[in-house]
C-alpha cells in the first residue's frame, strides 16, 4: 500500500455511536484517504458494584442477558457503518483498555476518537475516555471534536 496522507496507513477509529464518534469516523475517512480503517467498538455493560459480605465491594460483573442483547444490537449497528475495504471489531469491557489492546493487536499507527463536550463537574466525576487514551496509547491519538452548529467544518485537534 502506498503511504497515505499524513504517513498513517493503519488507522483504528473508536466508535460509540455518538455524534462525536461518527464525526471522528468521517474525519478519518476524509483526512486519510487510502489508509486501512478498522472501526472499534467496546461494549461496556457492567453492573454497578455491590457490597460483599465482608463490607467491601464485590468485583464488577456482567449481566449475561443484557450483554447479549447489547452486543447483538451494537454488532448490527457497527456493521452498518463499515464501508468496503474497512474492517470492524466489537470488544467487551473497559473501552480504554479494549481500544488500546485492539489497536495494538491490529498494529494501528494512529487511533482516532471523538470527544464529548462535558461540563466541569461531569468531567471531574467521569473523566474523559479520550484523555485516558491519549495518556496511555503507544501510538498517536487524534481527538476530534464535532463542530457546533450546522455547516461547521474542521474540528480536529
Amino acid at each position: 500500500m502506498s503511504n497515505p496522507a499524513g504517513g498513517f496507513s493503519r488507522i483504528a477509529v473508536g466508535i460509540d455511536f455518538s455524534p462525536s464518534s461518527l464525526y471522528a469516523l468521517e474525519v478519518a475517512r476524509t483526512r486519510f484517504p487510502g489508509a486501512q480503517l478498522r472501526l472499534l467498538h467496546a461494549v461496556d455493560v457492567r453492573m454497578t458494584a455491590s457490597p460483599d459480605i465482608m463490607g467491601g465491594l464485590a468485583p464488577m460483573s456482567y449481566d449475561p442477558v443484557l450483554l447479549e442483547t447489547v452486543e447483538q444490537g451494537d454488532a448490527r449497528q457497527l456493521a452498518g457503518l463499515v464501508q468496503p475495504g474497512e474492517s470492524h471489531e466489537q470488544l467487551v469491557g473497559d473501552p480504554v483498555s479494549g481500544l488500546l489492546d485492539a489497536a495494538q493487536a491490529w498494529q494501528a499507527d494512529l487511533l482516532v476518537v471523538g470527544t464529548h463536550a462535558r461540563g466541569p463537574l461531569e468531567h471531574f466525576l467521569l473523566g474523559s475516555t479520550a484523555e485516558k487514551l491519549v495518556a496511555r496509547s503507544p501510538v498517536p491519538v487524534l481527538t476530534v471534536r464535532r463542530p457546533s452548529g450546522r455547516g461547521a467544518t474542521g474540528g480536529a485537534r
